[in-house]
């Protein structure tokens, strides 16, 4: 059975290396057909969804937030305030380091640990293993697809073999 460390930190890095390697095909997309990237990183799939960039913040926002919730590291501030391509690329790179500093033996530990997320006036409680299986991976894919949806709707050339990083 794998620990709660293996079932979240490496898909969680995968999911933001394949994010990366979206970005590097925008990039040669955007290149070939003469368009501006800011087109892209403010793209969006509908008016009330947050942009392409707002998708790989919240996607380094859970994997971060998992970390710091589970008591395996101290929290790391990231402003929301990339514009391009590259401070997005930086800011999934920073994640990916802080992911690989997380204290493995913390996170397993974390089982049972009392975790309580609040939104608005709503509290929810979870256990450290349900909030990993029923929050925050699927937060994290959540946010990893659409950011993928956004760029396929605006022409980038990416498919399922690029989302599942076997490109």
């Amino acid at each position: 059975m794998p620990t709660l460390h293996q079932t979240s930190i490496p898909p969680l890095i995968a999911g933001l290396r394949h994010l990366a390697g979206f970005i590097v095909i925008a990039e040669a997309h955007l290149a070939k057909e003469g368009l501006a990237e800011d087109g892209l990183v403010q793209a969006r799939l509908h008016d009330d969804m947050m942009p392409f960039s707002g998708q790989v913040q919240r996607a380094s926002d859970t994997a971060r937030f998992l970390v710091t919730r589970l008591g395996a590291g101290a929290p790391l501030a990231m402003p929301d305030t990339e514009q391009s391509f590259v401070e997005l690329r930086g800011r999934i790179e920073a994640t990916i380091a802080y992911l690989e500093q997380a204290d493995a033996a913390v996170i397993d530990a974390s089982e049972d640990k009392s975790v309580t997320l609040k939104a608005g006036a709503s509290e929810r409680e979870f256990t450290g293993a349900s909030y990993v299986l029923t929050f925050a991976l699927p937060n994290f894919y959540f946010h990893v697809t659409t950011a993928y949806a956004v760029l396929r709707h605006r022409g980038v050339p990416l498919g399922k073999l690029d989302f599942l990083g076997w490109r």
